[in-house]
């Protein structure tokens, strides 16, 4: 599937797929979505409201590795120790990651091998990627996860619903709920209706988050 490199709002690159209209971060500032969504109302969440500070997280969509590189960095900022698992069916190409620029467009360039490491490292075992992260990079289909009580966190980038419906039904969830520790969390861009009753349906806790730019909410969601 064709794929074109592309500047979002906040100046930050992201992958397009034309074919499908998709973004693989939100066309509104792909490191601003990240930040907001998956490290401020998840990893920032779970670290100061349970005060862990070896936390597991489960990548649903490693795509560019964003999330994981800045989950990487907090890791480092924080001090906390991360052990971060990447689902992803279909792994994009080293040539099309680096042409993304995320260390330069993060002022951190000097973690360039760093982001390219994530890349780089082989699937399906568990590698040092930093003193304060392990990565396990795995490509299989999300419904093939079969963790049980594993994850504090789990950052849920899908792509949307429009595109793969499948991906945000009941019977996925299910295999998140299953996949997190007890008061684990779940955060996601999305804020449909359908996505937050399936969540409920499964026995998440919901609530209703103010979203990043270019949308209006979010969703996080807690197993008690």
């Amino acid at each position: 599937m064709k794929r074109k490199i592309i500047t979002t709002a906040d100046g930050s690159k992201t992958i397009y797929l034309p074919e499908l209209n998709e973004h693989y971060h939100s066309k509104h500032g792909a490191i601003n979505e990240a930040y907001h969504v998956f490290i401020k109302h998840g990893l920032w969440f779970v670290n100061s409201n349970n005060v862990v500070k070896d936390i597991s997280i489960l990548e649903i969509g490693f795509g560019t590795g964003l999330n994981a590189f800045i989950s990487l960095l907090e890791a480092e900022r924080l001090k906390i120790n991360i052990d971060y698992v990447g689902i992803e069916a279909f792994p994009v190409s080293l040539k099309e990651v680096l042409q993304l620029e995320y260390p330069l467009q993060l002022s951190v360039e000097t973690k360039a091998d760093d982001f390219k490491r994530l890349h780089q490292i082989s699937w399906d075992k568990k590698h040092d990627v930093s003193v304060y992260m392990k990565l396990t990079k795995c490509q299989l289909d999300f419904l093939d996860i079969s963790d049980l009580n594993k994850y504090h966190l789990i950052y849920f980038d899908a792509f949307g619903a429009r595109v793969q419906p499948e991906l945000w039904t009941e019977s996925v969830f299910e295999i998140m709920h299953r996949a997190l520790k007890k008061e684990g969390v779940l955060v996601t861009y999305s804020a449909k209706g359908s996505v937050r009753r399936a969540l409920l349906k499964v026995g998440f806790t919901v609530e209703r988050l103010p979203g990043p730019p270019g949308k209006r909410e979010m969703l996080r969601a807690i197993k008690h």
